[in-house]
């Protein structure tokens, strides 16, 4: 897959996922990369119209010839400044190779990590790494399957992994804490856009024609899809798509609509006159901080609907 072209629909992909060394020097793939587990292939059977129930397995690695790729140095430090990552921070690389992103993250920028990694030679180099620059107290480094890591400690997640697989995991990233940050190289997560992607040049890439790469960033963003309501009767219906909103303001006889996003637990919302909203999402419990919309005032505190009206 020198072209990073990703694993085709038109090879079955129980065959595919279970080849036995699709790993880095399989893919091309920098030392964030990790070998796919071979119960992948199940996870897209059961999420896919392809055909896998006849499929036969075999263990034959399908590009072994690609050669291992270093991510730059460069490229690790801009995914961090991506996120903006600081000395609060729990960092899990997925794929995490010689470790090379959490012991950045620890050494410049005073965070606390965790990397995994399938290859048990890249763990020990990851923690004789560590350890060798003075950060071996903050970072931790474990032979062990990324669906299989518990996610739930980080604040940011990163990785550098085929598209399937970072689709494979995309349930499992929406469902992290509100503000959790993301940030993969080069692939995206579908359609749940990033908030920022960032393109730097690469002049000694190897892997497909251009000489850049792409980083991409979200913030998981806190479920307020549905109806909100405030005492005296007022109510806030809100359609969300992942980070995007529309938003329906009822009091009384008005109605005003808006647009907005949610970043994490912030919403903004603008309405078409130019209103604005801005709101704090807590579980079910949602509180306007500043606004400008007539008749709203700050500090209104909304409740998530428990049946289907504001009664």
């Amino acid at each position: 897959m020198p072209n990073g072209g990703g694993l085709r629909p038109q090879h079955t992909l129980a065959c595919i996922l279970d080849a036995q060394r699709i790993s880095r020097r399989a893919t091309g793939i920098s030392p964030m990369t990790t070998t796919l587990p071979r119960r992948l292939a199940s996870l897209f059977c059961a999420a896919s119209m392809w055909p896998c129930a006849a499929a036969v397995i075999t263990p034959t690695p399908l590009v072994e010839d690609v050669p291992f790729i270093t991510t730059p140095d460069h490229v690790t430090v801009a995914m961090l400044e991506l996120a903006d990552v600081g000395a609060k921070d729990h960092v899990i690389d997925l794929g995490s190779g010689d470790g090379r992103i959490v012991i950045t993250a620890a050494k410049r920028f005073g965070a606390s990590g965790l990397g995994v990694e399938i290859v048990p030679e890249l763990v020990t180099q990851s923690r004789d790494n560590a350890r060798r620059v003075g950060v071996g107290e903050r970072t931790r480094f474990e032979v062990q399957d990324l669906f299989a890591t518990d996610l739930a400690p980080a604040t940011l997640v990163t990785m550098y992994l085929l598209p399937e697989v970072n689709l494979a995991l995309r349930p499992r990233l929406m469902a992290l804490a509100p503000g959790t940050r993301i940030v993969s190289h080069d692939w995206d997560l579908g359609d749940w856009k990033p908030d920022r992607t960032l393109t730097l040049a690469v002049p000694q890439k190897s892997i497909g024609l251009e000489k850049t790469s792409r980083l991409h960033l979200w913030t998981v963003p806190a479920r307020v899809d549905g109806l909100w309501c405030a005492p005296g009767g007022a109510s806030l219906r809100i359609e969300q798509r992942y980070q995007v909103l529309q938003a329906t303001l009822t009091q009384g006889t008005e109605s005003h609509s808006f647009n907005g996003r949610v970043h994490g637990r912030q919403l903004q919302l603008l309405g078409a006159a130019g209103d604005s909203v801005s709101a704090l999402a807590d579980g079910e419990l949602l509180r306007t901080t500043e606004t400008t919309a007539t008749g709203l005032r700050a500090g209104r505190a909304w409740r998530l609907a428990a049946g289907g009206g504001c009664g």
